[in-house]
């Protein structure tokens, strides 16, 4: 069944969602961080450590540089997330539990990675021909905690009336409560989830047990 054709969607978080990454945040985070500091773009004194590697770069996307600048910065990103992607496994019960979804829901993956490392890492682990739309942070105008991504998913499928995000941070939640989008949580409960008010409508420690939900 394409997915003109089916009636609800599921646009799920990748990294520790459905994949086991190995991306170095980080390192990602300190390079970037060195990168900014070397070029002027924030303070030697600058403290990074609230940040994330996403947010560093939202940071700086909206402080104005230029686009040379932007794309090395970039690049780093890149760089951390296709080698953490080269040995990326899958969260237990992924496969099935896409299997069975596949032919009942249009499947959306909306993740702060570069498209590329998205697509390398789905190809890799033979789960990529399950999904109807990829979006990775240059589709969107803001990543997560931004709606923009899920803003994206649903101007694709426009007849698509019913949506459920599946995520295993604040992030996602932030991004789903933003887009009107329930949120089911998956995995370890961050501590983070509780006091960014976000309020999943149910969490689950095994993939398989969204079948129970949805």
């Amino acid at each position: 069944m394409g997915p003109m054709y089916k009636g609800k969607g599921i646009m799920f978080d990748m990294d520790n969602t459905l994949l086991k990454s190995n991306i170095d945040f980080q390192a990602m985070k300190s390079e970037i961080a060195s990168f900014l500091k070397n070029n002027g773009l924030v303070p030697n004194d600058f403290v990074c450590q609230p940040y994330t590697a996403s947010m560093l770069i939202e940071y700086v996307k909206k402080k104005g540089v230029s686009h040379a600048l932007f794309e090395e910065m970039m690049n780093i990103a890149v760089h951390h997330e296709v080698l953490g992607m080269e040995s990326a496994g899958l969260e237990p019960g992924a496969t099935e539990l896409l299997k069975d979804f596949y032919a009942q829901f249009v499947l959306v993956i909306v993740t702060n990675n570069s498209y590329q490392a998205a697509k390398q890492a789905l190809e890799q682990t033979r789960i990529i021909q399950y999904f109807d739309f990829i979006v990775g942070r240059e589709q969107m105008e803001a990543m997560k905690p931004s709606p923009s991504g899920y803003h994206a998913a649903k101007q694709h499928f426009p007849h698509i009336k019913e949506w459920i995000s599946v995520g295993d941070s604040w992030i996602d939640g932030q991004a789903s409560k933003e887009a009107g989008i329930p949120f089911i949580s998956y995995g370890n409960i961050s501590d983070l989830m509780e006091e960014k008010g976000i309020q999943p409508i149910a969490h689950i420690d095994h993939l398989l047990k969204l079948r129970e939900l949805i």
